[in-house]
């Protein structure tokens, strides 16, 4: 991949060039020639935390304590500032570099700020994307940990949702006392990893010392339920009682069977403690950085916990977060699930776009991005241009980030700037890959002007007393450009059910494929008229809202032609090869 070009020289730059010979150095070289302060004097020099706030995971990354987290929960907060982006592409648009990016020019222009993001699947590392802590000096770091099993999350994450799966099959193995209908178990197990083979399965067959046969399957960790408790509860109270609000099935008679009928959230709080309390690690300039978290924004919530975003603003004049894939995916369940839940708000928003990203969205194939095209990136406009409308329907100051790569060209540049210019929203060129956080100054002093008024009060989509089918029906229309939304009988009966529950009130939580505003991932640019096709949905009442599962998005990915695994190795110092 093509890397931005530096504009901007801070200076570690000099130190550390992004290029070695006639190469540019890949993001694994930078991270790795990049000298990390311990993570003690990074948490005392840049948020004021002590060596007993913390809890050390080794040299470079740690945990808050939780006592000293529920100490800050009354804290007076400082700005919070949302990252989003426009519809992702193989191209790549680079939010957790910007984002990373932005922490640092804040930092550089004398802000007392940090990042908050979600930690990275082993899916998707091993998958596709191969990693995500950033790209060249705007990264987190250590990045081969990070990317792996960083502080155990994840790993408590499936232990605490198969000891549910564990126990609910237990209790039909034991006569079944509490009258499960086994054709209405709902709780599926999880893995994290991309294994389409565990897709659907059927569990228990080996006659009757191995347990009751039913159908079963896997979801990916990251669209766990247990994954959104732990990223929305408050504290160890909140996450145990969330927990035994789960549902796991139905009783013969039709009643809701939940974890703690099973007798199961106790247990899973136990495994879960140590995954409560929020991960703080470094940028490349040392600047402080919570990732705590991880489900994905296609299936799931897309957002880092509330008690690291809470944490972060409580201890820093400026926290910046990111919310997953595009707008209209993370930003709107930022604002819908998380900010209806805690009661954050944030101050502004940057909308992050790429030259080579809009010229895909107007047509251009991924061999011919380096071509240079104005005319292209003014037909990919129309998906920029809908983001901005969308977010500006929030309410939200706004400022278009864009992250520029070497091969764009100043007719390009000019072509997104008139997009922006016709949309009333201001454009910041950014240069944060090659030079860091100098290479983000200026779009950090567009950040801080945008955020020195009161905090807005987001305009929602919707009422929280609105049916579900309507909830879902108004994102559709109101930001994907949808004519209306295709809903079976048999799933509306379900919806209606949710209502009947108690539920009606949640919001919801769509889950579509990140490439389009539909539900077809090659309908790019902002496709118009088309109808959002609902196929299943899903109560995750501990969590806190209704999933809405949309045309062929699986909730558990497979593995591409080529993972990125089949790239990654030990080198001869033991050192992770192939990020």
């Amino acid at each position: 991949m093509t890397r931005p070009t530096a504009v901007h020289h801070h200076a570690d730059v000099a130190a550390h060039p992004a290029r070695v010979a006639d190469r540019p150095r890949s993001d694994l070289e930078i991270a790795r020639a990049a000298p990390l302060k311990p993570i003690t004097e990074v948490a005392a020099d840049r948020l004021g935390l002590t060596v007993e706030d913390l809890i050390p995971y080794g040299r470079h990354k740690a945990k808050l304590d939780l006592d000293r987290v529920a100490d800050l929960a009354d804290a007076p907060r400082g700005r919070l500032v949302l990252v989003t982006a426009i519809t992702p592409t193989p191209a790549g648009e680079g939010k957790t570099t910007t984002t990373v990016g932005l922490g640092d020019g804040l930092n550089a222009i004398g802000k007392r700020a940090a990042v908050c993001l979600r930690e990275p699947s082993l899916g998707p590392c091993f998958g596709m994307k191969g990693g995500a802590t950033g790209g060249g000096r705007a990264q987190v770091a250590p990045i081969d940990e990070i990317n792996l099993h960083f502080t155990g999350d994840f790993h408590a994450v499936t232990s605490a949702h198969n000891l549910l799966s564990a126990l609910l099959d237990n209790s039909l193995h034991w006569g079944n006392p509490l009258d499960i209908d086994t054709r209405r178990v709902t709780w599926k197990r999880v893995a994290d990893m991309n294994d389409r083979a565990l897709r659907h399965i059927v569990a228990g067959l080996g006659g009757p010392a191995q347990g009751v046969p039913r159908e079963d399957g896997f979801d990916i960790t990251v669209a766990s339920e247990v994954m959104a408790i732990l990223c929305l509860s408050t504290g160890l109270d909140d996450l145990q009682r969330r927990l035994g609000d789960i549902i796991v099935g139905r009783a013969r008679d039709g009643r809701p069977v939940r974890a703690r009928d099973i007798g199961a959230d106790g247990a899973m709080a136990c495994l879960l403690r140590d995954a409560m309390a929020p991960n703080l690690v470094q940028s490349l300039e040392h600047n402080p950085a919570f990732i705590h978290g991880g489900p994905f924004a296609n299936i799931a919530h897309g957002c880092n916990s509330v008690l690291a975003t809470r944490t972060a603003s409580a201890l820093a004049d400026v926290t910046v977060t990111e919310a997953g894939f595009g707008a209209d995916l993370g930003a709107e369940k930022f604002l819908h699930i998380k900010c209806r839940q805690s009661g954050l708000r944030p101050d502004a928003a940057v909308l992050v776009a790429t030259v080579r990203a809009l010229k895909m969205h107007g047509g251009i194939g991924k061999d011919a991005l380096g071509i240079p095209d104005p005319q292209a990136v003014r037909a990919g406009g129309a998906n920029l241009a809908r983001h901005v409308a969308n977010m500006q329907r929030f309410g939200l100051p706004l400022v278009v980030a864009l992250n520029r790569f070497s091969g764009d060209t100043e007719a390009e540049v000019a072509a997104v700037r008139a997009l922006c210019d016709a949309a009333g929203v201001p454009l910041v060129v950014a240069d944060h890959w090659a030079s860091g956080g100098g290479g983000a100054v200026e779009l950090a002093e567009a950040v801080d002007a945008l955020t020195q008024g009161p905090t807005p009060e987001p305009r929602f989509l919707y009422e929280e007393s609105l049916p579900l089918a309507e909830k879902i029906e108004a994102v559709a229309t109101g930001l994907y450009g949808a004519a209306g939304v295709v809903i079976e009988p048999k799933v509306l009966r379900q919806l209606q059910e949710f209502e009947a529950l108690g539920y009606g009130r949640l919001p919801v939580c769509i889950a579509k494929t990140q490439y389009s505003f539909s539900a077809d991932p090659s309908a790019k640019g902002a496709p118009e008229g088309h109808l959002l096709p609902v196929r299943e949905v899903r109560l995750a009442a501990g969590a806190g809202f209704v999933v809405a599962v949309c045309g062929d998005i699986m909730t558990m990915p497979g593995l591409p032609r080529q993972p990125a695994a089949l790239r990654m190795h030990l080198n001869t110092a033991g050192h992770v090869d192939g990020f």
